[in-house]
């Protein structure tokens, strides 16, 4: 059996619950790979599992951030590889599941990232953008590394900054960092589940009765405590689907009805996203949630079944 397995799937198709269920049968602990789950404080909105419904499974990478921080999938991969090793270093199974594919993927692959960020030449190229405008700091891109410059677009201000930071800091265009890392083999070989449905339609309900549970168990709460406590609401953790929206009802910018159901929408096209990423990974079992009643029987049996 393989040491390390992976569930992914789309929000509110039941992760976790299979997460859980596998771990006791097997040993195992679980690695959260949720972008939202690794904030302090935000748990209604991030469906994330309490004392219950971990049922004494020990959970990894959860509440490892403040709301305030910028938190990088390097950052990420750094603290759940150290995770895994201590999972396997006891002799158990390592479980990695969550939603986030940008987070898992670059974690089975073993992505090396360029270089980590240094304050002084993350200034020196935010100071540029600021004194001299995004045009300059683009053509400024477009001589260090054309490469990626041609990929990105001249209002996609992070990436450019990021890219110059690496040039400024390594000699090398980030182009050349990526091209480095392809060429090394995965990091890890795991087992792969998927969660999915046969019926769209069915996923959707979901996703908009779990919205109503989040708000039903305190939600928009949970916002205004983030608020009242001075997090900021443009950092990437206010940004999360469900925080935004209730922000904005907050400050009287819509009804909360009115974010419920942008939330609802949003979260739904969320889940298509996820699954259009998820679809091209061609070494997932997929399950489907609504035609196999008993899910962890029939993850079992491909675990079990594989070499």
């Amino acid at each position: 059996m393989k040491d390390l397995i992976c569930i992914a799937g789309p929000t509110a198709s039941g992760k976790t619950g299979l997460a859980v269920a596998l771990a006791k049968r097997l040993d195992a602990e679980v690695v959260s790979c949720d972008s939202m789950q690794i904030y302090r404080g935000m748990n209604v909105g991030t469906a994330k599992p309490d004392a219950a419904e971990m049922d004494g499974v020990p959970h990894h990478l959860m509440d490892v951030a403040d709301p305030g921080e910028d938190f990088s999938v390097g950052r990420y991969v750094k603290l759940a590889d150290a995770a895994i090793a201590d999972i396997h270093s006891r002799g158990k199974t390592a479980i990695v599941c969550g939603g986030t594919g940008l987070y898992m993927d670059n974690l089975i692959k073993g992505e090396t990232f360029a270089a980590p960020s240094r304050p002084a030449q993350r200034e020196y190229v935010e100071h540029i953008a600021e004194e001299k405008g995004m045009q300059f700091l683009y053509d400024m891109l477009m001589d260090a590394d054309p490469e990626t410059a041609e990929k990105l677009h001249i209002s996609d201000r992070k990436r450019i900054i990021r890219a110059m930071e690496v040039f400024l800091i390594t000699g090398m265009p980030l182009s050349y960092h990526n091209a480095q890392s392809k060429l090394k083999p995965p990091k890890y070989a795991p087992l792969w589940l998927g969660l999915n449905f046969r019926d769209r339609n069915r996923l959707y309900a979901r996703v908009d009765a779990r919205v109503e549970q989040m708000m039903e168990m305190g939600l928009e709460a949970e916002v205004r405590a983030l608020l009242e406590k001075g997090v900021d609401p443009n950092t990437t953790a206010m940004q999360a689907i469900g925080y935004k929206e209730l922000a904005a009802a907050l400050r009287g910018e819509c009804s909360t009805a009115q974010a419920v159901a942008q939330i609802q929408q949003a979260s739904r096209n969320y889940a298509k996203r996820q699954l259009t990423w998820f679809r091209r990974n061609e070494a997932i079992h997929w399950l489907y949630v609504d035609e196999t009643p008993d899910l962890p029987a029939a993850a079992l049996r491909i675990i079990q079944n594989e070499p």
